[in-house]
């Protein structure tokens, strides 16, 4: 058997003549390991994700899941995977109970074969087990779909966006049992455009319009950025990103949160940054020193990407 969980190579996938979804894109996930694939809408998450589930082919390249091929093994494959697409797609008229009992009736096994997979999630769902899957929270739909799909304990999970439009602690909570499910040996490749979740991976992809920008540890990435930075407050929001990507010292500007971070091309001091906003009719100025974030660091591998193509 493999050493790796999932083997991509320069797979590429096209939709019509113009939108290229991925183009070459090679990756590796090891047995056990929690892998990102990090990235906007658009970028060819899903894409990516569905070829190995099985469900779409590329139309070129080459990849596998727990040593099989996805194109002459999906039926081994669908066998071994657990897979959770980014729209929830359980029987909304089924209960949480009856949901469950289905997935593993079709892959020959029982809830009592392997409830030690799902206990920590089920434990939560089983106040609701009789509730139609259509009336539970987003959180809990999540929580009922990921025990659905680790019910026949798959050597793989496939995680398509599992996290978006549900709450902040329901997020928390999700990656909480991804990392119990990692400690049980299971590979797990998931998607997310929330940047925030990359730090919780053990490595990453990130990804934009069908490239992958770099693959790393989530700190690695983080720490290859190497230019000054400031987080810049005025009372003129819009307007001070315009001037600040107009600033000679600029490097690169963008909204983050209630700031904008500004990357220098060279060290320069604070002050020159306050005269240079003054002169331009900003007040309330505010400019302190940024710690770099993964989100830094994908806007700047991503303008290295246009410049490259450009």
């Amino acid at each position: 058997m493999s050493t790796n969980a999932i083997k991509v190579e320069s797979a590429s996938k096209r939709y019509g003549k113009g939108v290229v979804a991925l183009d070459k894109v090679s990756f590796e996930v090891g047995q056990g390991e929690l892998f990102g694939l990090i990235g906007p809408d658009g970028a060819g998450k899903t894409t990516l994700i569905r070829i190995l589930a099985t469900l779409l082919l590329a139309d070129e390249g080459y990849a596998e899941v727990n040593g099989w091929e996805v194109r002459k093994d999906y039926r081994k494959i669908r066998r071994h995977i657990g897979y959770m697409p980014g729209r929830f797609s359980l029987y909304q008229d089924l209960s949480v109970e009856e949901n469950l009992h289905f997935f593993a009736t079709i892959f020959g096994t029982s809830i009592e074969e392997n409830y030690d997979l799902i206990r920590d999630i089920y434990v939560q769902l089983e106040p609701f087990r009789k509730r139609k899957a259509g009336k539970l929270s987003g959180g809990m739909k999540q929580k009922l779909a990921l025990s659905c799909a680790l019910i026949h304990k798959p050597a793989v999970l496939l995680l398509d966006e599992p996290t978006t439009g549900v709450d902040a602690v329901s997020r928390q909570e999700f990656w909480e049992m991804l990392r119990k499910l990692k400690e049980k040996g299971i590979a797990i490749l998931v998607s997310t455009p929330y940047m925030d979740e990359a730090s919780l991976c053990e490595r990453v992809a990130l990804i934009q319009k069908g490239h992958i920008l770099s693959i790393d540890e989530p700190k690695k990435i983080v720490s290859a950025f190497d230019k000054p930075l400031f987080a810049v407050r005025t009372n003129d929001m819009y307007r001070l990103i315009q001037d600040l990507r107009a600033f000679e010292s600029t490097h690169s500007a963008f909204p983050f949160g209630e700031n904008v971070h500004l990357a220098l091309k060279n060290p320069i001091w604070p002050e020159a940054i306050q005269a240079y906003l003054a002169g331009k009719g900003h007040t309330d100025i505010e400019i302190h020193p940024a710690q770099a974030t993964i989100e830094d660091a994908f806007m700047e591998l991503m303008g290295q990407e246009e410049e490259v193509n450009q």
